[in-house]
């Protein structure tokens, strides 16, 4: 029995929830799974999951040991790292994740700077709008907008994004724009699911929080579908900042109720915070902290101008 093979099966099984969601992430027949992990139990003999219909579960010795075996994992990858020079020279390849339209705009830019001084790294830009699990889908670092959950990863702040309520000219030329939030009850507007509720919009945080019912005229579930519609007159549309700053340089935009904004969204590039850190991911955080913030920073301020 290859027991370091063993045990990265039995980790596999127990992160994705059960034998044959861990034996299709490993590509690997069920049976090849279950025998592999029923090989490790005898072995050490001793049960180390309780399998149920329903569930899998780790028994009390079957957590201990595989709380072991990730250390174990996790210190052969390290010295593997090392003896192929990973941390003598930035080389190797990086898994980077970021929201769609922020990829697109800034993080893209930034990583072609990156790729021309380092030639010896590799990156496989994965941009989506859903939370990427870092450790389950090896991603090796993050662009996470919003307010951080308590967790164990590691973070870096990069800058601030506001959401901002926009309208093309003609749409407030045509409807007048909102002095304050209560306004937005005779405006049309765009609602965007995966910003906002399409019922309601809330400015402010906490106990000031206000929740205004806006009447959605048109839902859509991309940004770039909502801004669309916005420019051509359909109706307000409460977006992110970086997402319509193009369409406010160019006037095709316009931000209103600036006043009532609620607090800007921190931007983090995150990691899992392995040590020693591989000096390829270092040298891609180092490179790409200051000029993300430099470019949110100078849109921030475009924004604000307009």
């Amino acid at each position: 029995m290859n027991r370091l093979e063993a045990m990265s099966i039995l980790v596999a099984v127990v992160d994705a929830g059960s034998l044959s969601a861990a034996a299709r992430h490993l590509d690997m027949p069920l049976a090849t799974v279950s025998r592999k992990v029923g090989e490790l139990e005898a072995h050490l003999k001793t049960r180390l999951l309780q399998r149920t219909t329903r569930k899998l579960s780790l028994t009390e010795a079957g957590a201990a040991y595989v709380a072991a075996c990730r250390r174990i994992l996790e210190e052969i990858g390290e010295a593997e790292r090392a003896a192929t020079g990973e941390y003598a020279t930035p080389k190797g390849e990086l898994v980077v994740s970021a929201p769609i339209v922020f990829g697109r705009l800034h993080v893209v830019p930034v990583i072609a700077d990156f790729l021309a001084h380092y030639p010896d790294i590799d990156i496989d830009l994965v941009l989506t709008d859903r939370v990427v699990h870092l450790i389950d889908e090896h991603a090796d670092v993050a662009i996470r907008i919003g307010e951080l959950p308590d967790s164990s990863l590691v973070a870096r702040r990069v800058g601030t994004v506001r959401r901002v309520i926009c309208g093309s000219p003609a749409y407030l030329d045509a409807k007048g724009a909102p002095a304050e939030p209560a306004d937005l009850g005779a405006h049309r507007c765009i609602t965007f699911e995966a910003l906002e509720s399409m019922r309601a919009w809330t400015f402010g945080s906490g106990k000031s929080s206000l929740s205004v019912p806006v009447r959605s005229r048109l839902a859509v579930n991309t940004a770039d579908a909502a801004i669309a519609a916005a420019t051509l007159g359909v109706g307000l549309i409460r977006v992110l900042s970086y997402q319509v700053a193009d369409a406010i340089r160019a006037d095709e935009l316009r931000i209103v109720l600036e006043a009532f904004e609620s607090a800007p969204l921190p931007v983090h590039l995150v990691h899992a915070g392995q040590t020693p850190l591989p000096l390829k991911l270092r040298a891609f955080l180092d490179f790409a902290t200051p000029r993300l913030n430099a470019r949110i920073s100078g849109e921030l301020r475009g924004a604000g101008a307009a």
